[in-house]
């Protein structure tokens, strides 16, 4: 019986690694799949799809601005991954941060709250002569103190402009609240301040009003609030916004492209900034919250139960459908005359593609709207680089900046630029 077992060994042995050996390479295959398929490394590189009229100035932008029309290359390991983009945006922010020098300054409201915003001065002049002010509103519980906007204000500074960054209402670290509110998702009363503050210290100045994720929300809405709110506004860029809160927040609660995970992250994060200010929303007269209202923050875990427990009774909606439907800039946008860049990325996973009919619709029927869309890029990353590690600039940087230099010089050379255009639309019909 034994000499038999030992003979059954024999037979079998040479094809045992044979099959531990085939097992690997299935495992090493699967890892590589999944890899390729999470990396999206199959994915190809493209310019921006460009959803815009035939207009002399969008013929002038699209000639002197490059970026718009050509091929955005994002580092070639992972930044065809939206998640790795938007986790690297989240976690660094950027890559050799410059730290810019800034003063801040403190704006009283009229509710007793108190806005501040940091103010850059231009490092040399600006290739027009003109003095411009670049008014910036960041993300959700952001400040002038986030990377991404550091090196965007020192990006922009050395191009010759003045950057005004708001501080959201609560956002900055160690600072109390003087008034029982916080900043909320449209909210533009900080934001009007630091434009009035701007345009009455410095009387000569242009602004370019720029608006990155909920701060583009903040600024759309501002300027299609009014039409004086767009006086010395020179253009308009909004990246990465999603532009309906009420169509957005059936999509937050999906878990493709992990909506859910991202929108639970988000709570986390507001759900702290929120608590961290919990003494002062308590022990004020005038405050809405309440301790049932703080009791029912703690066990919220996405930001519809945290703006219907909290943020919308800063301003005494009554209910989460009427404070997203009148914070949202879908209902003002379509007022803004001056030049406006919409961007977005396709692979932003906190923005569902069926938001994404609102900034085409609206280049589609209005003149002075460019959409632009880029194939990769995240939510606020647009990093760039060859195989593995990424510029210090993104494409972000670089096109906000571009496309406001050439309405700058637009703006400056206008009839020159319009007769330059109208040739070239006659030269183009005659040669038909």
């Amino acid at each position: 019986m034994a000499a038999l077992e030992d003979g059954d060994m024999n037979t079998f042995g040479p094809e045992l690694p044979a099959m531990f050996d085939g097992m690997k390479l299935a495992a090493v295959a699967t890892v590589l799949y999944v890899i390729v398929r999470c990396l999206n490394l199959k994915s190809t590189t493209a310019p921006p799809g460009i959803i815009y009229q035939d207009t002399p100035l969008s013929r002038y932008l699209f000639k002197t601005c490059p970026m718009l029309t050509k091929e955005y290359i994002p580092p070639l390991l992972w930044g065809k991954s939206g998640h790795l983009q938007t986790a690297l945006y989240g976690k660094m922010g950027r890559v050799n941060t410059p730290t810019p020098f800034g003063v801040r300054k403190f704006l009283p409201m009229q509710d007793g709250a108190t806005a501040t915003f940091d103010l850059f001065e231009p490092i040399g002049e600006h290739s027009t002569g003109d003095d411009i002010t670049m008014v910036i509103c960041p993300g959700i519980g952001n400040h002038s103190e986030q990377n991404y906007i550091r090196t965007f204000v020192d990006h922009s500074q050395r191009q010759g402009y003045r950057c005004a960054v708001l501080n959201h209402l609560g956002a900055l670290p160690n600072m109390e609240l003087t008034s029982p509110r916080m900043f909320t998702y449209g909210c533009t009363w900080e934001y009007a301040a630091m434009v009035a503050y701007i345009k009455q210290a410095f009387p000569q100045t242009l602004l370019v009003v720029v608006g990155f994720s909920l701060g583009g929300n903040i600024v759309c809405k501002f300027l299609g609030e009014h039409t004086s709110n767009q006086d010395r506004v020179l253009c308009c860029v909004s990246v990465c916004q999603g532009y309906s809160a009420l169509r957005a927040q059936e999509t937050f609660l999906q878990w493709d492209q992990c909506r859910r995970l991202y929108n639970f992250v988000l709570a986390d994060k507001m759900k702290k900034l929120i608590l961290s200010h919990r003494s002062s929303l308590l022990s004020m007269k005038s405050s809405n919250i309440g301790d049932a209202d703080l009791n029912r923050l703690y066990s919220a875990t996405s930001l519809m139960q945290i703006d219907d427990s909290i943020m919308r009774k800063f301003h005494d909606y009554s209910s989460l459908k009427e404070y997203y439907e009148k914070e949202s800039c879908v209902h003002y946008i379509h007022n803004v005359t001056v030049p406006l860049l919409l961007v977005n990325s396709s692979d932003d996973p906190l923005i569902h593609q069926s938001l994404l009919a609102i900034p085409r619709t609206l280049a589609e029927k209005m003149p002075n709207v460019i959409f632009a869309l880029t194939q990769h890029g995240g939510h606020l990353g647009f990093f760039e680089g060859a195989v593995l590690f990424p510029q210090p600039l993104t494409w972000m940087d670089k096109v906000i900046v571009e496309y406001t230099n050439a309405i700058c010089h637009w703006e400056k050379d206008w009839p020159s630029c319009q007769r330059s255009s109208q040739h070239e639309a006659e030269w183009k019909y005659t040669k038909l």
